[in-house]
């Protein structure tokens, strides 16, 4: 490998120059990283600590709230730190981790958006059936299948990465280590490579979406016969779900499927599924959920009411 590049680190550009730009994404961003770490752990430990864990929709919402923490920890961090320096750089092995958990993460948390599409499917369109067949088991093995899915994405490019020959400038235009920026500073005929990412993140995404909406359409149709009232219940946690989909997926699906370049604008893009989109999950599932807000409401008044009795 050594061969193959003549430094051992990369050059981050990051958002922007300016001092006073740069100290305001430090204290928002930072401020957006608490949020999500301290929203999805409320999550992690409501549902955990009550009997909603054994509902499939509760028990998928735990892995998403886990992978929320991962996936955004891979990046947040490193651009909040690098915010506070003048020369931003990571090294050639960080990059390349980041590369890979990145889309390992990302693409876990993409089949957990399908699975709990999917439970949403049975719960409202087969609804005598849907313990049976949402069993535990069941769920199992679709976070499994979750798992391996993501590493059969996630491995082929990290692989196409570390490959990649390097003899040239090493400043790149992100404020992460991404396939589509390394691309840009490789010193080779990249396009067969670019045509790859497109397919394993661009066309997985876009089908992925295409599976959402569809299984969405399925229910609607279901749903046309029923009252206002059922239609409204029915659809009270499925309006959650999509405003995620719509948050995560559209500036993946901006950035993915297109010719293998990069803009500019990408790194704003990229702000919403990597730090935003996380970031109101907890929110976008507890606000819009009445009985995730009673469970909550529930067991943290009960805990703050213990802990006054035992003083």
């Amino acid at each position: 490998m050594e061969s193959q590049r003549n430094f051992s680190e990369f050059i981050l550009l990051g958002l922007s120059y300016d001092k006073n730009v740069q100290i305001f994404c430090f204290a928002f961003f930072l401020l957006c990283y608490i949020a999500l770490l301290v929203g999805n752990l409320v999550i992690l430990i409501s549902i955990r600590c009550s009997p909603l864990f054994d509902q499939p929709m509760y028990y998928f919402l735990i892995h998403l709230s886990t992978m929320d923490i991962c996936y955004t920890s891979t990046v947040t961090p490193k651009l909040i730190s690098d915010l506070l320096v003048e020369r931003k750089t990571i090294s050639y092995s960080s990059c390349m981790l980041q590369i890979f958990t990145l889309h390992l993460f990302g693409a876990v948390e993409v089949f957990i958006l399908t699975s709990m599409a999917y439970d949403r499917y049975v719960a409202i369109c087969k609804p005598l059936h849907y313990m049976i067949i949402m069993n535990r088991t069941r769920c199992d093995l679709l976070v499994f299948a979750a798992w391996v899915a993501a590493a059969v994405h996630a491995f082929p490019l990290f692989f196409m990465s570390i490959i990649l020959p390097f003899c040239g400038p090493n400043e790149i235009d992100h404020y992460f280590c991404d396939v589509f920026p390394l691309l840009k500073v490789a010193c080779t005929d990249t396009y067969l490579t670019g045509v790859i990412v497109i397919t394993f993140s661009g066309v997985m995404s876009l089908v992925t979406v295409v599976i959402l909406f569809l299984s969405y359409g399925i229910i609607l149709y279901t749903l046309r016969n029923q009252s206002a009232e059922g239609r409204r219940k029915a659809l009270s946690t499925c309006w959650s779900h999509i405003t995620v989909v719509l948050l995560y997926f559209a500036p993946v699906i901006f950035i993915y499927l297109r010719p293998p370049t990069t803009y500019p604008e990408d790194k704003i893009f990229a702000l919403f599924y990597t730090i935003v989109a996380p970031m109101f999950n907890p929110l976008i599932y507890t606000l819009r959920n009445a009985e995730m807000k009673n469970t909550m409401r529930k067991l943290w008044c009960q805990t703050l009411i213990s802990k006054e009795i035992n003083r």
